[in-house]
């Protein structure tokens, strides 16, 4: 059973909108019957779906507003325009009042991360967020980030996704000491960007509470080598959407297969058990739902093409870090870092705020 927590959705973020949001949270309302809604969003749009799922009604509260945030909108327009009206600021704002525990959004991820930062501001000695998605693997899971929050990272920060990400490994993956590795060109310490090598030097002479393995390459990710893979944000999400690409490709291979005889056919009905938990693993919308960490609050990114199922993996996972007050166990991790660039990190997370603050003005 799920203790009592709210999760605040943008009812009118991705492709599809309300039909998706309110669809995944009567999957997820199934799962966690415990767990009460605020859909913020055009209740004229929303209202009729949500009375085709009565049992998502039962525990929701719609808010009104008739603002909402594009998909192809720059961070910069999303900012000025949907501040403090939009259905996307609205639901982390709920976060930061108290009002919900976590937000879940669909919409775009640039504005997303830029409201998140202004709304609930970064941690103390985080100078920069990171999304952090959960990768299925031959092991189980492992968590790899950055998948998209900061594209070019410093050495420094690339150690502070380490810590973030041991600490989100240990709640969502329950491993007691994840290992932990830096993804590369190689595993040797001579390969790498400056940036890479010098943030694994820091690992290894940091005395940090930390499991590093060193470095990892590629196909480490699917092998699950390591339980926390961290990279830059610009290589995490061209990773990411290659692997769910090839699971995609890999899905219509199988298919066309299956089709094209009626030996292959019979093959399929004798086998049914075994490709349906292919068919389950190699779907991308069981393990959709990225969060940012760093902030302090907990926002979820789903995928914005998703359907009802992929909307309520999201939510899933915003249930699972809510429960375990994850930000709490970030803050006091981080706090090993405070001996090692304290005051370069303090100063640059303040000056990462008021910079963000600054883009509004």
């Amino acid at each position: 059973m799920t203790r009592s927590l709210t999760i605040a959705l943008d009812g009118m973020g991705g492709d599809h909108g309300p039909a998706t949001v309110i669809g995944g949270a009567e999957v997820a309302s199934v799962r966690h019957p415990a767990v009460r809604f605020l859909i913020f969003g055009d209740e004229a749009k929303m209202r009729p779906v949500l009375e085709q799922h009565p049992r998502v009604a039962a525990v929701s509260e719609i808010v009104h507003t008739d603002v909402s945030i594009a998909m192809d909108d720059k961070p910069s327009q999303a900012l000025r325009r949907g501040r403090k009206t939009s259905s996307m600021w609205l639901a982390i704002d709920a976060v930061k009042t108290g009002r919900a525990q976590a937000a879940v959004s669909a919409g775009n991820t640039g504005a997303l991360m830029a409201m998140s930062k202004v709304i609930l501001k970064t941690m103390p000695h985080v100078e920069r967020p990171a999304l952090a998605a959960l990768w299925p693997t031959m092991r189980g899971e492992s968590v790899v980030l950055d998948v998209g929050a900061t594209i070019a990272p410093e050495a420094f920060q690339l150690v502070q996704f380490a810590v973030m990400g041991e600490a989100y490994a240990r709640v969502i993956l329950g491993v007691e000491r994840p290992t932990v590795g830096l993804l590369n060109i190689g595993e040797e310490e001579v390969k790498g960007t400056e940036q890479v090598k010098e943030a694994a030097q820091m690992l290894r002479e940091a005395k940090l509470p930390i499991s590093f393995y060193g470095f990892v390459e590629g196909d480490d990710l699917g092998k699950g080598t390591v339980d926390v893979i961290v990279t830059d944000g610009f290589t995490g999400n061209i990773a990411l959407k290659t692997a769910e690409g090839t699971a995609r490709q890999v899905a219509d291979y199988l298919r066309a297969a299956i089709n094209r005889s009626w030996v292959s056919k019979l093959g399929y009905v004798l086998a049914q058990g075994a490709f349906r938990i292919l068919a389950k693993k190699l779907d991308p919308r069981s393990s959709n739902g990225a969060l940012f960490l760093g902030l302090n609050g907990l926002v979820v990114k789903s995928h914005g093409g998703t359907d009802a199922l992929g909307f309520a993996s999201a939510i899933d996972v915003a249930v699972d870090v809510a429960s375990a007050d994850l930000v709490k166990k970030i803050v006091v991790d981080m706090e090993a870092l405070s001996g090692f660039e304290a005051a370069a990190g303090r100063a640059r997370n303040q000056n990462n705020n008021e910079e963000t603050e600054a883009a509004l003005s």
